[in-house]
């Protein structure tokens, strides 16, 4: 059993006979009244998003799954093609059923893939990935606000919010959970 206090993105768990997992929560405590936690969650068998409140300290049945060290190789129409590191066989998924780690994917990526009951529901991307900046605005003499930013679309096409003084060519530290810049690693 896992608690509700427990809930964090990528936990997977049972409710109503289906399996779910966490995509955004906040822990609430109102200055009066009980605290609770505020989900964002995804079914893992339909993909339908819902927003559910959970009491603090609710119980739930935990879901656990399979994971499985695979590769990204390469897009192939409507799907994405990965290679399984140990047995080197190669499984097709589906786009829409990657559309959060799409972004990210760029081939020879190393990551997980998850499996509960022995069907595909999603995929595990590393924490952080090493990505170029292939489009982003000039930057401007005098553009030195602190803490301000400019959008950055990455190799892969994934849209990052960067520092003024990243240009195109740049490989930056990306945070594949929140989708944030880290740091710039080389030029």
């Amino acid at each position: 059993m896992i608690s509700s206090n427990d809930l964090r993105p990528g936990i997977t768990f049972e409710l109503d006979g289906e399996i779910w997992v966490v995509v955004q929560f906040q822990h609430v405590k109102p200055g009066k009244g009980a605290a609770f936690v505020r989900t964002k969650i995804r079914n893992v068998e339909s993909g339908n998003v819902n927003e559910r409140t959970f009491r603090a300290g609710e119980k739930m049945a935990r879901a656990y799954l399979d994971r499985k060290q695979m590769q990204f190789l390469y897009a192939a129409g409507d799907d994405l093609v990965f290679m399984d590191l140990e047995s080197f066989e190669q499984v097709s998924l589906p786009k829409s059923d990657l559309e959060e780690a799409i972004p990210f994917l760029k081939e020879n990526t190393e990551l997980e893939v998850l499996y509960y009951k022995g069907k595909h529901i999603g995929v595990d991307l590393p924490t952080f990935m090493e990505l170029a900046v292939a489009e982003t605005e000039p930057t401007f003499r005098g553009d030195t606000a602190a803490g301000s930013t400019k959008p950055a679309k990455m190799e892969t096409g994934a849209i990052v919010q960067v520092p003024f003084f990243i240009e195109v060519g740049d490989v930056i530290k990306i945070d594949t959970r929140s989708c944030e810049y880290m740091e710039r690693v080389s030029k």
